[in-house]
This record gives C-alpha cells, sequence and structure tokens, in this order.
C-alpha cells in the first residue's frame, strides 16, 4: 500500500508538472518573429517581436528575461484580451453571453501549423472559455521570404442562444521595444494619404473611421509602426501595416505603464454589436503587416512582392494604358464627342478608351450628377445605337473600351429610387441626407446584390468586347437604416458589417463569372484602397487631385503600401506644370490621359506619343520591379524615386523638383542610387527628352554600380528642367 501510495503520489506530481509547462509557439519568417507562449494561468501571451533566431529552441527563454510584473495593472501582453474578467486596459473582444452575463476569460487550448507550401505557413491557435461554451480561433498566415503576416479571428459558441460581440478584433500584438513612433495617413477630399508621425506616449491613440461605404477619407486603415527611432528608409525596425476591410475601421495603438505597446485592430464597433447564433462562425478582417530590421524600404518592398504575387488581381500581369473622356468632355458628350476621342486615344498610343460618368439614364437623364444615378441603361438621346456601336468604332480604331459605373449607389431622381425605396439605406421617418446628390443601397439585402451583380453581367452579356471597368464608389453612409434587416427581425446594429460582405459576395460572383477583366476601384478618389478589395480588381484611383506637385506627395506616401502597378495615374490640365513634368509623374504607375489630346500643341502631341512609346518600353519595370525611395519630397526641395529589376540589369529613376521657392540653379549634389549590383557596369541615358531639347547628361560614360550607390548621379535639376527621367542599363 505504501508504495502504491508512493507511485500515485509520483503521478500527481508529474501531471502537475506537464500541466504546468508553458507552451511557446514561433512564427516566424525569414527574417522576423513572433512569439506566443502560455503563462502558468493558461493565459496565451505575445512574449517577443523581433529578429528571428538561428536556434528555434532559444525562443521558449525569451521571458525569463524580461522582468515585468504581472499583478501590475499595466502589463497586458495577452494575443487576445478579453473583456469583464482580469482587464482593466482595452479590449480585443467584448460581448455578452446569452445568459445576459458579460465576462470572458480566454485559456490556451490547443494550436496546429499547416505548411500550404514550402513559403506559407498558417498557424492557428484555439482559445476556449473554462466556464461558456465559446471558442476564438487566432490565424496567423506568414509568407517567409517577403516577411509578410496576415492575421485575423474566428469567433464561435455553442450557448443556448445568441450571443452578442461588441467587439471583435481582428488582431492584438503587444511590443516591449523601447519607444514607437506611430505614422499615420490623414486627409479628406483631393487631399489624401497625408503622413503624421508621432512619438507616442502613454495612454491610447485610436484611428478610425465611420463611413459606412468605404475605409479613406478623414483617416485610411495603413500606418507605419517604427520602434526606437522615428522611420527611416534604409535602416531600423519597421512595422508597415493596413487593415483590409472596405468599411468602419478601428486602430488602437495604447501604451501601457510599462511603456510598452498593445496594437488592436479591427472592424469598428461604433452601431456594431453583431448578434452570432449558435454554431455560426464570425470571421473578421485580416490585418496584413510587413516586417523589416532595414527601414521602410525593404518592409514596403516586401509587402509589394506580397501583393504582386499574391493578393493583387493579375498583380504580375499586365495593364491598359487608357484616355478618359471625363475631364475632356464631363456630362456633356454625344456619339461624334466620343469617337472623336477614339481617334485621339489611337494617335496618342495607348491601349483603351474609357467612357467616364454619363452614358446612362433616359426618364432622368444622367446630365449631372444629380439624376439618373441607379438606371443603368444607355441614355437613347446621348448614345443613340447603344454602347455596342461604341465598341465597334473603338475596335476600328485598334483600341479597346471600358466603361465607368458607380452600382452600390442611387440619385432620389431615379427610376430605381422610385420603384424600389425599401432598397436604399434611408430612416424612413427621418429626412433624406445626401452625399454628391446620391444615396446608398442596401447590399446587406440579397436583391439588392442580384440588381448590383446583374449590371455588371448584363454589360458583359450585351457586350462581350468590353475590356474595362471602373467601378465607382462616392456616397457614404447617413441615416443607417436598413429595411431588410428590420423585415428580417436582424438587427440594425448589423448593417455596417452586412453591407461590406455583401459588397464582397458580388465581387466574388462576379470574379467567377468574369475572373480576367480588368476592373479599376474609384470611390471619392482614394476612398477604396485596400487589400480585401484588391482581390478583386486590378487598380485603383488614389485622388481626384490630378496636380501633378500634389500627386508626387501622395503617389510617394501611397507607394509605402501598394506597388505602383495598383496605383493609376492620369495626366490632366490640372496645374501649372508643363506637359512633360505631368507625363513622367503620370509614368510612375498605369499611365492613363484625361485631356482633349486634340487641342495639344504640335510638340506636346509629339512629345505625348514619344512618351507612350517610351513608357511601354519601361513600364515592366515600374510595373514588377523592385521600388526605392531617394529622395523624400516631405524634406527636399526635390523627389527622386528608382524601380530595378529583379535581375539588376535595368533600373528607371526619376528626379522632380518640388519646391522653387530658394530659386536653385541645380541640384547641387549626386543623388545615391539603389539596388544595383555594386560589381555591374551601368550606362546611364536620360529619356522622355521634350522634342528639340537636348540632356545634359553624357550617355557615352560608364559606371560601376558601386559608384552610382556610394556616390550617385546628378540629374541636373534646373528652374528649366523641373523633371528628369534617367534609365540605366547594365553593359557588358
Amino acid at each position: 500500500m505504501k508504495n502504491m501510495f508512493l507511485i500515485l503520489c509520483s503521478l500527481f506530481l508529474l501531471v502537475g508538472k506537464l500541466s504546468s509547462q508553458l507552451v511557446s509557439i514561433p512564427i516566424v519568417t525569414q527574417n522576423h518573429a513572433i512569439v506566443l507562449q502560455t503563462d502558468q494561468k493558461k493565459r496565451l501571451n505575445m512574449v517577443y517581436f523581433g529578429k528571428s533566431l538561428s536556434n528555434a529552441k532559444e525562443y521558449a527563454n525569451v521571458t525569463n528575461e524580461f522582468k515585468f510584473n504581472d499583478d501590475n495593472a499595466g502589463f497586458y501582453p495577452n494575443t487576445y484580451t478579453p473583456s469583464g474578467t482580469w482587464n482593466l486596459y482595452e479590449p480585443a473582444i467584448q460581448l455578452t453571453h446569452a445568459d445576459g452575463n458579460k465576462s470572458l476569460e480566454l485559456l490556451y487550448s490547443d494550436h496546429s501549423v499547416t505548411m500550404i507550401d514550402a513559403n506559407i505557413e498558417l498557424t492557428k491557435v484555439v482559445l476556449k472559455d473554462p466556464l461558456y461554451p465559446i471558442k476564438v480561433t487566432l490565424c496567423y498566415k506568414v509568407w517567409k521570404k517577403e516577411n509578410l503576416f496576415e492575421q485575423w479571428s474566428e469567433i464561435e459558441h455553442q450557448e443556448k442562444g445568441n450571443i452578442v460581440l461588441q467587439k471583435y478584433a481582428s488582431a492584438n500584438l503587444y511590443f516591449t521595444n523601447k519607444d514607437f513612433y506611430l505614422t499615420t495617413f490623414q486627409g479628406e477630399y483631393s487631399k489624401e494619404m497625408q503622413p503624421a508621425e508621432t512619438l507616442l506616449q502613454q495612454g491610447i491613440r485610436s484611428i478610425d473611421t465611420k463611413l459606412g461605404t468605404r475605409a479613406m477619407l478623414t483617416q485610411t486603415p495603413n500606418f507605419i509602426v517604427s520602434f526606437g527611432k522615428p522611420a527611416s528608409e534604409n535602416e531600423g525596425t519597421v512595422m508597415i501595416g493596413q487593415l483590409a476591410w472596405s468599411g468602419n475601421f478601428k486602430l488602437d495603438f495604447e501604451v501601457d505603464s510599462y511603456k510598452n505597446l498593445r496594437l488592436i485592430a479591427g472592424i469598428n464597433p461604433y452601431a456594431s454589436e453583431y448578434s452570432l447564433a449558435p454554431n455560426q462562425i464570425f470571421k473578421t478582417p485580416s490585418l496584413i503587416y510587413s516586417l523589416s530590421n532595414q527601414g521602410t524600404g525593404e518592409a514596403s518592398r516586401n509587402l509589394h512582392n506580397w501583393a504582386r504575387k499574391y493578393r493583387i488581381l493579375d498583380g504580375e500581369g499586365e495593364r491598359l494604358t487608357l484616355l478618359n473622356n471625363w475631364e475632356a468632355t464631363y456630362f456633356d458628350f454625344n456619339e461624334p464627342k466620343l469617337t472623336a476621342l477614339f481617334k485621339d486615344a489611337k494617335n496618342l498610343g495607348v491601349d483603351m478608351f474609357l467612357l467616364d460618368d454619363g452614358w446612362f439614364g433616359n426618364k432622368y437623364p444622367r446630365n449631372g450628377d444629380n439624376a439618373g444615378l441607379g438606371d443603368w441603361q444607355e441614355n437613347v438621346k446621348k448614345l443613340p445605337n447603344g454602347l455596342g456601336y461604341l465598341i465597334k468604332e473603338a475596335k476600328k480604331e485598334g483600341i479597346k473600351f471600358g466603361i465607368w459605373i458607380e452600382p452600390e449607389m442611387v440619385n432620389p431622381k431615379s427610376e430605381l429610387y422610385e420603384k424600389h425605396l425599401d432598397w436604399v439605406i434611408r430612416q424612413p421617418q427621418r429626412p433624406e441626407v445626401y452625399f454628391r446628390n446620391q444615396l446608398v443601397l442596401d447590399l446587406s439585402n440579397p436583391e439588392v446584390q442580384n440588381f448590383v451583380f446583374g449590371i455588371v453581367d448584363d454589360l458583359f452579356t450585351k457586350n462581350p468586347e468590353l475590356a474595362f471597368i471602373k467601378w465607382d464608389c462616392n456616397a457614404v453612409i447617413y441615416n443607417a437604416y436598413s429595411a431588410y434587416l428590420q423585415k428580417k427581425g436582424l438587427p440594425q446594429s448589423h448593417l455596417y458589417v452586412e453591407y461590406i460582405k455583401g459588397l464582397y459576395k458580388v465581387l466574388e460572383r462576379i470574379r467567377a463569372k468574369y475572373p480576367k477583366v480588368p476592373m479599376m476601384l474609384c470611390s471619392g478618389g482614394g476612398g477604396r484602397g485596400d487589400y480585401e478589395l484588391l482581390k478583386y480588381f486590378t487598380e485603383f484611383w488614389p485622388s481626384d487631385d490630378t496636380e501633378p506637385i500634389e500627386r508626387i506627395y501622395m503617389q510617394w506616401d501611397y507607394s509605402y503600401f501598394f506597388p505602383s502597378i495598383a496605383t493609376d495615374n492620369h495626366v490632366t490640365d490640372w496645374g501649372r506644370q508643363p506637359l512633360k513634368f505631368r507625363v513622367d509623374v503620370a509614368s510612375m504607375g498605369k499611365l492613363g490621359f484625361d485631356i482633349v489630346a486634340s487641342r495639344l500643341s504640335p510638340s506636346d502631341k509629339t512629345f505625348a506619343q514619344q512618351a507612350v512609346a517610351n513608357y511601354h518600353s519601361f513600364k515592366d519595370i515600374v510595373w514588377h520591379g523592385n521600388q526605392y525611395r531617394l529622395v523624400n519630397p516631405h524634406e527636399n526641395n526635390i523627389a527622386a524615386l528608382m524601380y530595378v529589376n529583379n535581375e539588376k540589369t535595368k533600373a528607371i529613376v526619376f528626379h522632380y523638383l518640388v519646391n522653387n521657392r530658394q530659386r536653385i540653379t541645380a541640384t547641387e549634389r549626386p543623388i545615391q542610387l539603389n539596388g544595383l549590383d555594386p560589381n555591374k557596369k551601368y550606362s546611364v541615358k536620360e529619356t522622355n527628352l521634350y522634342p528639340y531639347t537636348k540632356s545634359t547628361i553624357d550617355s557615352t560614360k560608364i559606371y560601376s554600380g558601386d559608384f552610382l550607390m556610394n556616390v550617385g548621379i546628378n540629374p541636373n535639376i534646373t528652374l528649366q528642367r523641373t523633371s528628369v527621367i534617367l534609365e540605366i542599363n547594365e553593359m557588358k
């Protein structure tokens, strides 16, 4: 008996020892690692963020080196911080159980690691409440080579009734690094992507929007966190991130009493309590972030490479250069005007003509932005022969034809509004509030989803040679109320979430039937640039502000998050810059024109034709090459950006004078290039020269990559040479 007693005691001690063992979960890319680890109470914490270690077993020892007091209310490294129990800081999840209880505890249950291929790994960690049948699965998908993380959460339960989610974040990260510098990108209409960097202090900084239909206007879901010092292009640890969600978002950056940083990102819980039925899964949108130990340049190149290969529709493919009629005609056009513009497109050498707003509506003709939206039939007065005729005429000129739509919105002055008032988001007992004379259709309603899908499907069914869709979204949601949700007995607080889910459902159907047709996102300018929508679109419109100086700044700041192949840049008549300057700026992405080409001077016309031909010679490097930001326009009188192909045999460098207040006579110093092979020899040649001008760059000289990256080359920017593009070619 005594021996049996000793054996049982030993077993109990062994079980106790095993149960107290900490579980360590490294999530590792080529150069970076995040480590999750349980504590003695089985709570899961984020205990490491930094360079990946050569010996993976050593990740388990990380917590031994930190001496934070767990009993202090300021230390919250939890990976998905609950509400209503031990937490006193901002929660990642907040809910009400079916019995009315508002408390939640989440403890580690198990985890799995799946190798999708040699580069992609998915880690799923299951957390459970010990008292209620609630399960949260934290999902971490990594692309090792790109040092790219995609993180989301999946919430489900088996309670006897619905639970109500008050907050449901996508990610909850914790950083113990010293000093945190946050760069966010504010703005307004035509002033998108205005960067602001600040040193985070103790307390919480929240970035959010409540627009309903789109993410960007006052704020964007993009951010940069730099660790230890302000963000730098070529050195330091940085995180470049975005919440991939097309509606209301919220990003919380909270510095605790230990001066550590908590980041909680997800759908904005504003007016969005979500009633979740048993056995249903609520999947949050993804937080996508790129990590670098070599500054923002490396982080954005990682993000660009990932986006082109894995996320943007046809990200490694081609794009169509185009001529748009919007600023040439606005709403005032007819068939002869348009077919004349087809000839302009042919003469310029672009691939396509894009017909913008104003082609539809009969009872309420679309002759301005106050009528016709929602009535998607060709206007018989403007287009008596229909779109099919225009497509054929464009084809005769050797160009493709694309078209503008705004299928999610409606004018009150339209047949659609008169026939389907129940499809419109509006408070029935309050005065309607309009944004650009529009209201938003209720995409939580499957009938409306069918209608929006039908707009696109009808266009392609009747016009199978239609080559391009420009999808606009201008209005925001005022007076949020859904007649459909009311009819179905569903909470009105579901509207903001279900609207965006409904949009994604429509786009999934479109891409299932029309997988390859290029489509462009537009939304009051840059209102819809995010990596969830870019699953379905080939590109997006950054801003309605096409003034070229302003575009240099915007394109610079967008470039932290998006590769150039995703951004549409048009040459317009905005600003006082010469045509060469405008074309050069627009060439740093997908080139388009929005001008009356027939009115160009002979020299400008010759230049435009040559510039389009030149663009076709280097566009592949701009679209698919590695980008290097060389001279920051926010800090200098000039701007310089560079693109290098993967083989380091070709490069293209853009230079601009952005500030001439000091009346500079010439650039005083050479500009150091980047991304070349130091051991290769290169020639430097100026391209996109205006007719009858000569370059000051000696194209006969040969330079080593070492020289060009350490000494550099002077582009000779002057008041007469405000825009210079240089071609770099390997010489063998």
